[in-house]
């Protein structure tokens, strides 16, 4: 039986080259392993996708009891995919905190505090001396430019970007070009509904004892999106009613500027409010220089919810 290769629910840019990528490293190695992904792929993923020439990975929004399963670029229960529970989790490749996950056993675990997972993937492959191909070394380039936003992002390390200027060579690409053709293609709110805007490459989260779903959009205008503000947070109703959050937070953010509007609904807005210093009595606040949910979003509002 093949190992599964897989990222998390709502796949963004790195769920999903990681899991090709570190897939094709086992293989590499003799292993058996195989990509999959459980969530639709988004618009800046598949530029990515058509420019290397590389299919995207099978869909599969379940496991089944038994299947060896390898998580990259997520390790919290509420990002899984369905089944895993009753499946066997045999690796984590990841540089996000540890969310309560728990296993039957010990299991191998690599995690660091880099901008992308895909990094850390890149250099697995050069400590093992493996040859990187150049389809795959776009895929990991394509990565660590998503998830550090063209290294603006303060969760881009000097390890992301030597990765990614190697990647780069071998890819046989202009970096910056690449990345800004990229990053264009995801942008903006396209042909998405409200509801969609809401859920954009979103993660759940609990703070404290409250349930919050954490979602991003980047734009090059935010103002496509905020004119449609009503509409969002009326979307983001149906959806805590719907599925039982407290929170739904929307960081729409701005690639050019360097800066996020959180759009929100849901209670307490005072979590909002005490993590990040500004009046929340509306539904939203404007956060300059704020580009990272792992980092910038994330970390004030776990402080703030143990405070509560």
């Amino acid at each position: 039986m093949s190992i599964y290769v897989v990222g998390h629910k709502n796949p963004d840019t790195d769920s999903i080259c990681a899991a090709i990528s570190y897939a094709a490293l086992k293989q590499a190695m003799g292993e058996d392993a195989t990509a999959i992904r459980c969530g639709e792929i988004n618009k800046e993923t598949q530029y990515a996708l058509d420019y290397f020439d590389v299919a995207a990975p099978i869909l599969a929004t379940k496991v089944e009891a038994g299947q060896k399963v390898i998580q990259v670029d997520h390790n919290e229960v509420g990002q899984a995919i369905d089944g895993l529970a009753d499946a066997e989790l045999i690796e984590i490749v990841d540089h996000h905190r540890f969310g309560g996950l728990n296993t039957a056993g010990p299991i191998y675990v690599h995690t660091e505090p880099v901008g992308c997972t895909s990094t850390i993937i890149a250099n697995m492959f050069w400590d093992k001396n493996i040859s990187i191909p150049k389809d795959i070394a776009g895929l990991l380039l394509s990565a660590i430019m998503s998830d550090t936003v063209l290294y603006k992002s303060p969760t881009c390390t000097d390890k992301d970007h030597d990765a990614a200027e190697k990647l780069a060579e071998i890819a046989e690409v202009d970096l910056h070009e690449y990345a800004m053709a990229m990053l264009k293609a995801g942008a903006g709110v396209g042909d998405k509904t409200p509801a969609e805007i809401a859920k954009t490459d979103s993660k759940p989260f609990s703070f404290g004892s409250y349930k919050a779903l954490v979602s991003q959009i980047s734009v090059m205008d935010t103002a496509e999106v905020l004119d449609m503000k009503a509409d969002i947070t009326a979307a983001m109703k149906d959806i805590c009613d719907k599925e039982g959050y407290n929170l739904i937070m929307l960081m729409v953010t701005d690639i050019i500027e360097e800066s996020t509007d959180l759009v929100f609904y849901g209670e307490p807005k005072k979590l909002i409010a005490d993590a990040f210093k500004q009046d929340a009595s509306g539904d939203c606040i404007h956060l300059p220089g704020v580009m990272s949910r792992k980092k910038q979003i994330v970390p004030p509002l776990t402080e703030a919810a143990a405070k509560f």
